[in-house]
């Protein structure tokens, strides 16, 4: 099994410092006018949302803007989580990702809008070691122009089959998101998904893009590793 995760919202909260560190970054370069108001955060990739940004300010989004941004985020990114208390691993996340690290049938991967580095730094911010996630693949992955969320789950299959000598069916890998995007990427690919309402949206809404199945929280770590470790022809829709 192949299990896909979701980083901001979905194992992690970090009291929204990404948003904010990218906020602070459009300041220093622009002005104090810079502001994300208006910008969809959730479920996205950050070289889309740091483009949204520039056009949302009247910036053009150049090789040149973009690369400034970036490096601005991470600097305040830093600071920010540097702040007692700031970020925590989610109800349930913890437990859950213990005993599927115990589980020789598993293989955790990241699938994530993130950053590479950025994206690390919060997991470590709050106490979630990357190197748990052998697999990787980061929102800057994107083999195609315009990059989007549904190119990167190939990229995850790739790499389980480099790692492990071996492809895998679709229906053994699953999406762990909390936005409808997390669900349309694994519909794109055959994947199944795993909604999870511990960020923007509520379970009616996630319910509303079918994912295969719904939970608050990943709290319930009996029910959910049962779930997530049962090949797709086993389980009943949920």
């Amino acid at each position: 099994m192949l299990l896909l995760f979701d980083i901001d919202a979905t194992l992690i909260h970090t009291s929204r410092s990404g948003m904010h560190s990218m906020q602070d970054a459009g300041r220093e370069l622009f002005g104090p006018s810079f502001r994300v108001e208006g910008i969809d955060f959730a479920g996205r990739l950050d070289p889309l949302i740091l483009t949204d940004l520039l056009l949302h300010n009247n910036q053009q989004p150049t090789p040149e803007a973009l690369a400034q941004m970036r490096d601005r985020y991470r600097a305040n990114l830093t600071r920010r989580l540097a702040q007692p208390g700031i970020g925590r691993a989610l109800p349930g996340v913890l437990p859950l990702l213990h005993a599927l690290r115990a589980n020789p049938r598993v293989t955790l991967a990241l699938l994530t809008g993130n950053f590479a580095d950025t994206g690390q730094m919060k997991l470590r911010a709050c106490g979630i070691d990357p190197d748990w996630f052998p697999i990787h693949v980061w929102g800057d992955e994107s083999p195609h122009t315009p990059p989007a969320r549904h190119h990167l789950p190939p990229l995850a299959l790739q790499r389980f089959h480099a790692r492990h000598n071996r492809a895998l069916s679709p229906h053994h890998a699953v999406i762990i998101g909390d936005t409808p995007h997390d669900v349309a990427c694994a519909k794109a690919h055959g994947l199944r998904s795993l909604a999870v309402a511990t960020g923007s949206y509520s379970i009616s809404q996630l319910l509303a893009a079918h994912p295969d199945r719904v939970v608050q929280d990943l709290s319930e770590t009996a029910s959910i590793l049962e779930w997530l470790t049962t090949p797709a022809n086993s389980h009943t829709p949920a």
